[in-house]
């Protein structure tokens, strides 16, 4: 018997909390974003300017956010998602407004370490997962992530489009005015519900961190997302100086930023259709790693010509955008049963953190060795990568699968492990008694739902 249509759609109330909370989250995203195709031009007017301190102004929200991640995560879990939300947001919002009445660079640096505080990617998805049915949280997950790549694109195009008319302190104010927006959304379109037992697929879980970290291909895959943000917060300290310098003023950046994305996105879809049919993965990942140190080194050593500086840019987001799609994608799939919010915790601290060493070595290797030192560091670090995929594997075809069961005594919990384990297609059985839930790793299409669904039927509440 098929299930209701209820089963494959999103209800009204979901469609509504998982719109809001991807807006909440983009909107938040949009502010950290915003500054970083400006800061290198804007940051000359500040009386303390150097680049070291430019680079900070860029990178400086990811320490904050690597230290402060997996923590509120955990104490959303306590205190409830909304009090962690609301309080990130309003932190985010003073230290916009700090960096916004800064005259020094340093003062912008400590407005944007404040605007870090306020981590609260955990508690977010934490309530999307609250708020949405196990069978729909994919689809609300995916829209979260789509949120945050269009707010990276979309701050490339306005940053430079706003900052010519409001300057970078009005950018600041705008980032302000942004996140008590999010918190207008949350309040209003968000429904308010009790907060749930951590479940392991969403919240990181203290005990799971140290072996997660000793997990071969994970530990690539955050390597790899570490070196991305690197790359990326360098890449912006030097950047749109050289733009200016080829001769592009800071006004017509926008121009260029929003036909480079898109012809990124042109190039990059195929690469990644092209990785996921062919399970060539591995493959694809060096292909766009080669593309990032292609568009380093015309950029590092290059002519300084605008034109030359376009064509680098588009095959450096072609290789960015594959590989920020892709690295997600492969964690959650390589990420133990139940274990998928320990393993993005980990994954996103790596994520914050590289954007932190990548702003201020960017910035120090500008001031102390000038545009070819900032080349050769993004050069090896890519280098080094590259090294590390040769012993990446494709992404196995599992997904993980999760389901609500009445509370079990230890041999209850054992018998259902031991029957679930025999059912054709499940690779791996966690059953996690205190959240009441059993987390399974299933084979992608060649799985019994209904063999699952009648070894699980004796030990769930019946309705």
């Amino acid at each position: 018997m098929s299930s209701p249509p209820s089963e494959h759609r999103l209800t009204p109330i979901e469609r509504r909390a998982s719109g809001a909370l991807a807006a909440v989250f983009g909107l938040r995203m949009l502010g950290l974003f915003l500054i970083m195709p400006v800061i290198a031009i804007y940051g000359r007017s500040y009386p303390d300017y150097t680049p070291v301190l430019v680079g900070l102004a860029i990178g400086a929200y990811g320490l904050t956010q690597a230290l402060l991640q997996i923590p509120l995560g955990m104490l959303s879990d306590r205190i409830g998602r909304r009090p962690v939300i609301i309080g990130g947001l309003l932190v985010f919002a003073v230290g916009s407004l700090v960096a916004a009445a800064a005259d020094t660079l340093t003062g912008v640096v400590i407005g944007r370490a404040l605007q870090g505080t306020g981590a609260i990617a955990a508690a977010i998805l934490a309530l999307a997962a609250d708020v949405t049915r196990d069978s729909q949280r994919p689809k609300v997950m995916a829209l979260i992530g789509m949120c945050i790549g269009l707010s990276f694109a979309i701050a490339l195009v306005l940053g430079p489009l706003l900052g010519q008319y409001i300057g970078l302190s009005g950018l600041f104010v705008f980032t302000a005015v942004s996140a008590v927006a999010g918190i207008l959304v949350l309040l209003v379109a968000v429904p308010d519900v009790k907060a749930r037992t951590a479940k392991g697929d969403v919240l990181p879980l203290r005990g799971e961190l140290k072996s997660l970290l000793r997990h071969g291909q994970l530990a690539r895959l955050n390597a790899g997302v570490f070196v991305l943000h690197c790359i990326l917060t360098a890449f912006f300290v030097v950047v749109p100086v050289q733009l200016v310098a080829g001769g592009l003023a800071a006004e017509q950046h926008a121009w260029l930023y929003l036909p480079a994305l898109l012809a990124s996105f042109a190039l990059m879809i195929p690469m990644l259709i092209r990785a996921e049919k062919k399970r060539q993965q591995p493959f694809y990942f060096r292909v766009a790693i080669a593309l990032l140190i292609a568009a380093v080194v015309v950029i590092g050593f290059g002519p300084s010509h605008w034109l030359y500086l376009v064509a680098a840019i588009v095959v450096f987001f072609t290789g960015f955008n594959f590989l920020e799609a892709n690295l997600p994608s492969s964690l959650t799939r390589f990420a133990p049963a139940g274990r998928k919010g320990s393993a993005s915790g980990i994954y996103a601290t790596a994520q914050f953190m590289g954007a932190f060493v990548g702003g201020i070595s960017g910035g120090l290797m500008l001031q102390y060795f000038g545009l070819m030192g900032i080349g050769i560091f993004c050069v090896v670090l890519l280098l080094c990568w590259f090294l590390i995929t040769a012993g990446m594997q494709p992404p196995p075809q599992w997904k993980n699968i999760s389901f609500t069961l009445r509370t079990l005594d230890h041999q209850q919990v054992e018998q259902l492990a031991a029957a679930l384990a025999e059912v054709n297609g499940v690779e791996e059985v966690r059953i996690v008694p205190a959240e009441q839930t059993a987390y399974l790793k299933v084979h992608k299409t060649d799985y019994n739902e209904q063999a699952i669904k009648a070894q699980l039927a004796p030990y769930q509440n019946n309705h």
